[in-house]
């Protein structure tokens, strides 16, 4: 018969030591022991010391506010089970009075937790009650309490009844691209990978056997104790790249973590920070290839740029729609949540050795389709390469989302659905404690955090980073929107081509440098002509409509900005698109404030007041050119950049706002480029024509490149693009 030990100072009161006496009563008597044999243990055996922890588990989850759905199936069961063992208690024959009065009295400390319990959230006061048939979870729960308290279980106890198997709705979505199919035939076997399989993690005792630890490790984080929630990190050896371009020594001190041996990671620091190339160069360092990257679909153009920029040797792919134009042979896969139902049936047999989940709180229901597909996906990697590396990146703080980290942890290996796995259940044996004993919480978070979770803020290191920096966020254009544009640059390069042709057929003999310049600027003329920027296919109708169409993509990376770092300044051209960004920002609850041109100094002035003085302000949503200048946002040290302008002066005064006397971060401002667009074309020639990167990054002095000039240049650069292709 099993024990609980010393768990059963789980209880408190009449419940403390443990069950019934008469469990152990009932038992010995089916096996015709004597009283004696039934007498021992009385106060350890049965089921009364489990139902005594679980409700105080319940009772500490309560207290902080937060019966989740698993607590309240453990709330309903124990309901149910105390009132099988009072029917059982009182008609006990083999029971004397004392012994009968002594049980019922342990089964009232447990009904009054209960009560108390309910008094709380008023939500469970229907489950004291309910009669409805248990679901299938609550059934297993039933029957690991009554296998825990060694009960004898009828046959009925021992089966769980389930629904017949239902095939998953998304199966009949599952493609194989036609690359997959060629690579599968290349590759007709793939053998598991034992070559760097250690013996696994052996506790050192069972202590923690009987426990119940998830909830006491995220209320472990809930408290606060331990310290700082980041593992302990290598020096840095080397701050080189293969792609050239130097570290921060905070990167390389990640990366040199992999290097020497770790395989799961929750990088968690701030944005800014650098996380896209600690986890690319991490897989380099420990030749994690093939690797899967999962993003969402706003950053998955960027991620291919960051392989290439960090990683050149590598050859990446990037999975759109049905996957018809990807490259399975290459080296990183990087696949959207959004189409990742289709595609991982043949990603969980494409042998990968490694996995990045970008924006890894994206997964935190476990109802949810994306959750499932991330958490298959993984288990399939880990069963071939138990060595893989696996890296959850999120901004999002630890301390105050806990609970939302349960489905991360999954990914990582660190627990399943009930329990901590074998290494993290070595960790805790380790610490010689339970959690019912002092210095528990502090011991298990530090368990935890060495299991990889690395959290570093801006502040932490101010001095690896420039005072001073733009990132670009390409982003693609999906639907309509991102049709309608490429169907407009088309035409208008058609046009643009269809206009040197016929110069080039009056000047046969002259440059063609020359005549694509000559063209570009008669085109940017006649258009100033029409009215810049009314009706028709040209420069400023492109750069508008691109405009729009980037404004939900902008507004919702500025949400997961918002939520990870805090305050940020949103900075649009034009007043509809900062319309939709606060519609958008208001669905996501987030609150704000505008600057707009409109506004009285008055209304002006109480808009920054409340964003630099009000915590629940969020983001404050200004016009490019009416807030660029004359305003103090250094309440804030991120900045959206929704819109290009047409001269670096622009943006710059932007960034102003921000970086200015009085900001003790650095500032990052994060322009949103429109992937395979006018847009990245304009971005490139403002940063070469202006030295914008010099000027962010070192405070270089540089020529303004005139509002013209850019035009000028962004029609010339795309009618050469086209005229090379002819």
């Amino acid at each position: 018969m099993a024990t609980s030990g010393r768990n059963s100072g789980s209880g408190s009161g009449n419940t403390k030591s443990g069950n019934s006496r008469s469990g152990a009563s009932r038992q010995g008597a089916r096996r015709g022991a004597s009283p004696q044999r039934r007498r021992q243990h009385q106060d350890e055996a049965g089921v009364i010391p489990v139902l005594a922890r679980t409700v105080r588990a319940i009772e500490n989850s309560a207290e902080r506010g937060k019966v989740n759905p698993s607590n309240r199936t453990r709330f309903r069961v124990v309901a149910v089970l105390v009132r099988e063992e009072r029917a059982r208690i009182k008609g006990d024959t083999a029971l004397s009075d004392a012994e009968r009065t002594k049980e019922l009295t342990r089964l009232d400390g447990i009904a009054t937790i209960m009560a108390k319990t309910a008094a709380r959230d008023t939500s469970l006061i229907q489950l004291l009650t309910d009669s409805a048939p248990l679901s299938t979870a609550a059934q297993e729960m039933r029957r690991s309490m009554l296998m825990e308290a060694g009960s004898e279980m009828s046959p009925d106890d021992l089966i769980v009844v389930t629904e017949a198997p239902v095939k998953p709705a998304d199966e009949e979505r599952h493609v194989i691209p036609q690359s997959v199919k060629q690579y599968q035939m290349s590759n007709p076997f793939l053998a598991p990978d034992f070559s760097a399989v250690g013996p696994a993690p052996v506790a050192r005792s069972n202590r923690l056997a009987n426990w119940e630890l998830i909830e006491p490790l995220f209320r472990s984080f809930e408290v606060g104790v331990g310290g700082a929630a980041s593992m302990e990190l290598p020096d840095a050896k080397s701050l080189a790249t293969p792609g050239g371009t130097e570290l921060m020594p905070h990167q390389a001190r990640f990366i040199e973590s992999a290097r020497a041996g770790h395989r799961s990671y929750l990088l968690a620091d701030e944005p800014g920070l650098g996380k896209t190339a600690q986890a690319l160069l991490a897989a380099n360092a420990t030749n994690s290839y093939p690797l899967v990257v999962v993003v969402p679909n706003v950053v998955k153009v960027n991620w291919a740029r960051e392989v290439e920029k960090w990683t050149p040797q590598r050859v990446s792919t990037v999975v759109h729609g049905d996957g018809a134009d990807i490259d399975a042979f290459a080296d990183v896969v990087i696949v959207n949540y959004e189409v990742l139902d289709r595609h991982v049936a043949w990603l969980s047999r494409r042998g990968f050795k490694g996995m990045v989940v970008d924006e890894a709180h994206f997964i935190k229901n476990k109802d949810s389709q994306r959750s499932k597909n991330v958490l298959a996906l993984s288990r399939s990697i880990r069963a071939v390469s138990p060595r893989a590396l696996f890296i959850a990146l999120t901004g999002t703080p630890l301390i105050n989302q806990i609970e939302d980290f349960r489905m991360i942890w999954q990914y990582l290996g660190w627990i399943d659905d009930k329990k901590p796995l074998a290494e993290l259940m070595a960790r805790l044996e380790e610490t010689e404690l339970t959690p019912g004993d002092p210095g528990f919480f502090a011991a298990a978070r530090n368990a935890v955090v060495d299991m990889g979770i690395v959290r570093r803020k801006k502040v932490d290191v101010a001095a690896d980073i420039p005072a001073r920096r733009i990132a670009d966020i390409p982003v693609e254009l999906d639907g309509e929107a991102g049709r309608s544009i490429r169907e407009a640059e088309a035409a208008l390069v058609a046009r643009l081509v269809e206009r040197y042709r016929r110069v080039l057929a009056t000047r046969p003999e002259s440059d063609p440098a020359d005549l694509i310049r000559l063209v570009a600027a008669a085109e940017l003329e006649e258009t100033r002509q029409a009215g810049g920027d009314g009706s028709g296919d040209n420069v400023f109708t492109m750069v508008r409509r691109i405009g729009q169409a980037k404004a939900t993509p902008a507004a919702d990376y500025t949400v997961n900005l918002a939520r990870n770092v805090g305050k940020v300044v949103f900075f649009a051209k034009h007043i509809d698109v900062m319309d939709t960004a606060e519609k958008h920002f208001a669905a996501a609850g987030l609150k704000t404030v505008s600057l707009r041109g409109d506004q009285t100094s008055k209304a002006r002035q109480a808009a920054i007041d409340a964003f630099t003085n009000d915590p629940d302000v969020a983001v404050a949503v200004c016009s490019l050119t009416a807030a660029g200048v004359g305003v103090n946002l250094q309440v804030a040290s991120n900045v959206v950049l929704a819109e290009l302008s047409w001269t670096n002066a622009e943006q710059t005064q932007a960034i102003d706002r921000v970086h200015r006397i009085g900001q003790e971060l650095p500032v990052t401002a994060w322009r949103i480029i429109a992937a395979g667009t006018l847009d990245g074309r304009i971005s490139q020639l403002i940063d070469a024509k202006a030295g914008l990167a010099a000027r962010a990054l070192d405070g270089e002095a540089a020529l303004e490149a005139a509002e013209g000039s850019v035009q000028l240049e962004a029609l010339v650069a795309v009618l050469t693009d086209a005229v090379e292709q002819l």
